[in-house]
């Protein structure tokens, strides 16, 4: 096997890849147990992903021209330390593909466009229950903030509150 066929390569995704890419979140949502709480549809992606002001990015690993995974990402921006970052929301390697280091060259790939541009700091969320994605975390030295906790508010209840008083 070539180099190439076993490193594979990386490239920003397209308008074209939605429909991979919602098939790649679907069966992530099914790996952790969660296949249920994907509302989202591939037009949703396109819309959002790839409009006049994409909400995110994603870089797709491909080997011999397969899809192998993806890297879905956002910038965020830490006022404390008055820099840009990166979060990434998903991380997703086909299983037929795990053990090649793909999800690692994907992480380092974000932080190296995230450094380029000026960032400082990658942030990401694994599911409480995954206990493979905090390992792979912990051997990339990724660690878990010992200072905070996610809080977050969705549906319905968000809408009530983004709809409510403002005094």
């Amino acid at each position: 096997m070539s180099t190439a066929a076993q490193t594979g390569t990386l490239r920003p995704g397209r308008a074209n890849d939605v429909g991979t890419i919602h098939a790649a979140l679907l069966r992530l949502g099914t790996h952790i147990g969660a296949h249920q709480e994907i509302k989202s549809t591939p037009e949703d992606l396109r819309r959002y992903g790839f409009g006049d002001k994409p909400a995110f990015s994603t870089l797709i690993a491909e080997v011999d021209g397969e899809f192998a995974g993806l890297c879905l990402h956002t910038p965020i921006f830490s006022t404390w330390m008055g820099r840009p970052g990166v979060y990434v929301q998903d991380l997703y390697v086909e299983d037929r593909f795990r053990g090649r280091r793909i999800g690692e060259k994907l992480l380092r790939r974000v932080a190296r466009e995230c450094r380029v541009a000026g960032g400082a700091y990658l942030r990401l969320s694994v599911d409480t229950d995954n206990e493979t994605a905090k390992g792979f975390c912990e051997n990339l030295g990724i660690g878990w903030s010992d200072y905070e906790q996610v809080q977050k508010i969705v549906g319905d209840a968000f809408f009530a509150f983004a709809d409510g008083p403002e005094e």
